[in-house]
């Protein structure tokens, strides 16, 4: 589920934790970062909770809608179009996945921000809804292209929603682009895969694993790196998120055999852009270089292969 740009950012998190609160128990920390990352396969199932409970709720308007005075002809044939989507009829009929979606569903229901009540009122006033419902285009495809425009233009760009999600995880805001990515993914691809591990397969999870420890236990052998390289400027001088990144780094350049030296230096380079402040990315990228050069020329940087250094 998780590429390893995303396992790198929730290990990121989870080291800014672990350095911040100074803890020293390892596996205590390393369980804490693992339900951390995990919390991902949540966040997923809360966003097709939303879808689920969106509909429910049309189902029930149109109903009451029924119950008026004077309903209109509209009242008395709504148009259904949205509660029979076949997209949300493939969610539907996922019994296994339906039970896990129930039990995270309170999170747009046990508040008092009526979130979907709201969110549904605008989806109803919406052209893109009117659109849909009056569309004489049929077929899967015309229902795939509401949903993913749905939760792109409306739904996952919803002020309250992103509020409620914030207040379960300060992280879900961050994580919310790739999972909505992943989810938008596979509707368009016809189907809604019921998530059972963050990770693709071991080699994922041991990946993670390994950059935690590594970096907490050689954390005072790279900050003499990060020193000794930044032309002995003080360690409380340089941004925690800065050292961060580096350390980081360092602990797959050194200590990781298999990873290209050059995969390592993109990826942190590329993640201070998005993560550090407005001068990190040409920080850790010319210290990085400098490392990277000295360190092979020393014949202090190990690979197995050809072209990983």
């Amino acid at each position: 589920m998780l590429s390893r740009r995303h396992i790198r950012l929730k290990v990121m998190q989870s080291l800014y934790s672990y350095f911040t609160t100074k803890e020293d128990n390892m596996p205590v920390a390393e369980r804490a970062m693992l339900k951390h990352i995990n919390e991902v396969v949540e966040l997923n199932l809360v966003i097709i909770s939303l879808l689920i409970e969106l509909v429910k709720h049309a189902d029930n308007f149109y109903e009451e809608g029924k119950k008026k005075h004077l309903p209109s002809a509209n009242d008395l044939n709504p148009n259904r179009r949205f509660v029979e989507n076949d997209i949300i009829a493939l969610i539907r009929e996922d019994n296994s996945l339906m039970h896990k979606v129930s039990r995270v569903s309170g999170i747009w229901l046990k508040n008092d921000h009526d979130v979907v009540r709201k969110l549904f009122s605008e989806l109803f006033k919406s052209e893109l809804y009117t659109k849909y419902i009056s569309s004489e285009e049929k077929g899967i495809d015309v229902d795939q292209r509401f949903i993913v425009n749905a939760l792109n233009e409306i739904i996952l760009n919803n002020e309250l929603v992103h509020h409620i999600l914030e207040e379960r995880s300060i992280y879900w805001t961050d994580d919310l682009p790739f999972v909505a990515a992943i989810i938008m993914g596979q509707i368009k691809l016809n189907k809604i895969i019921n998530p059972v591990s963050v990770f693709k397969d071991d080699s994922d999870e041991k990946f993670a694993l390994k950059l935690f420890r590594n970096t907490i236990n050689n954390n005072k052998e790279y900050e003499n790196i990060i020193v000794k390289f930044s032309k002995n400027w003080e360690l409380d001088r340089i941004a925690i998120m800065d050292q961060l990144f580096l350390k980081m780094s360092f602990a797959e350049i050194f200590s990781m055999e298999d990873l290209p030296v050059k995969v390592s230096m993109n990826e942190y380079i590329e993640i201070s852009k998005y993560y550090g402040a407005a001068k990190s990315k040409l920080f850790v990228n010319g210290l990085l270089d400098n490392v990277v050069k000295t360190y092979t020329r020393e014949g202090k940087i190990k690979k197995i292969g050809r072209g990983l250094v």
